[in-house]
């Protein structure tokens, strides 16, 4: 008799746990249907439009043809699995201009048509310049992967210009992760692991710092990986008469008093040294104050503010 009411006070345990988890579990998603807790919305980004890549390099990769709200906004992507119209690689084009990034280069929080290679395709087109501009960027990459994607997936969209849009943790060295079935179909297992990560990995604007320069050190693996895709690059531009630039965004936390210009002096010296033509950003989004640039309340990805002074620099570099 003990032995069966041992079991039944078993069975009632995990089951109240399994009762209280789901409620927990319904109470979060009723919580975040507003669309305004950022770590939750990359969440549903990586889950409804990502899929594990073949390409262990690459790690994930974007479906194609699939569209999502997130963060109150659709994110909508091509054939290409680029975000944009479908892309026709039989049309005739002057220039076809891929922009090569991560979650910025996408546009994360911003309307596709104020996108900043949406405002560079309007000017174009307001010229009557046959010119396709197509934009690569998908969340959570680096030089490596987008690298690799263009190599492995997108070589035969026949760019006449290719452009690195780069931001400073680019040169980050990301493994390929793996896929967890609870981390990816639960808010409340993936906050649980989001916080856990800001505990150990989070800090001071200082450590932040410190975690940079350490990147950036000549020897770290993250930028030895970043330099060598931005050669593999120039290789196959100077090779196939492709014209290529890399502009350096900067991280819009702190504009007043920049922590971050050792890594866009290093870049530009290093895109000097491949022959890279190079655009420093940080000169125009310094005057603005940097709130008024985030998409939303804690995600400082630029807003439509953000995506229109890069549009506009850019612009200017490229026509």
């Amino acid at each position: 008799m003990k032995t069966v009411e041992l079991y039944k006070n078993i069975v009632l345990s995990v089951l109240s746990v399994v009762i209280v988890t789901l409620l927990i579990e319904g109470l979060l998603i009723l919580k975040n249907s507003d669309m305004k807790n950022y770590d939750i919305e990359m969440w549903k980004y990586s889950k409804e439009l990502k899929k594990i890549s073949s390409n262990n390099t690459l790690g994930h990769e974007h479906k194609t043809n699939k569209s999502s709200v997130l963060q109150s906004v659709e994110i909508s992507l091509n054939n290409f699995g680029m975000r944009g119209g479908e892309i026709d690689l039989d049309k005739i084009y002057d220039r076809r201009i891929l922009f090569l990034g991560s979650s910025i280069t996408l546009g994360w929080g911003v309307e596709e048509n104020k996108i900043f290679s949406s405002v560079i395709q309007d000017k174009f087109n307001d010229e009557n310049q046959n010119v396709l501009i197509m934009n690569a960027g998908i969340g959570n990459y680096n030089s490596e992967r987008y690298t690799e994607l263009f190599f492995d997936k997108l070589i035969n969209t026949k760019p006449t210009d290719i452009f690195i849009h780069y931001f400073i943790n680019d040169a980050e060295y990301l493994d390929q992760g793996r896929n967890n079935f609870i981390l990816r179909n639960s808010q409340l297992a993936a906050i649980l692991w989001m916080t856990i990560q800001k505990l150990v990995y989070g800090g001071s604007n200082q450590s932040l710092t410190d975690h940079y320069r350490n990147v950036y050190q000549d020897n770290s693996l993250g930028f030895k990986k970043m330099k060598s895709s931005l050669a593999k690059l120039k290789d196959f531009a100077s090779k196939n008469n492709i014209r290529i630039y890399l502009s350096i965004i900067p991280d819009i936390h702190n504009l007043k008093d920049y922590p971050f210009e050792f890594i866009h002096k290093k870049m530009k010296n290093l895109a000097s040294e491949l022959g890279i033509e190079f655009i420093d950003l940080y000169p125009a989004f310094s005057m603005h104050n940097p709130k008024s640039l985030w998409a939303m309340p804690g995600d400082p990805h630029p807003n439509e503010i953000g995506h229109k002074i890069m549009a506009n620099e850019i612009y200017k570099f490229i026509k």
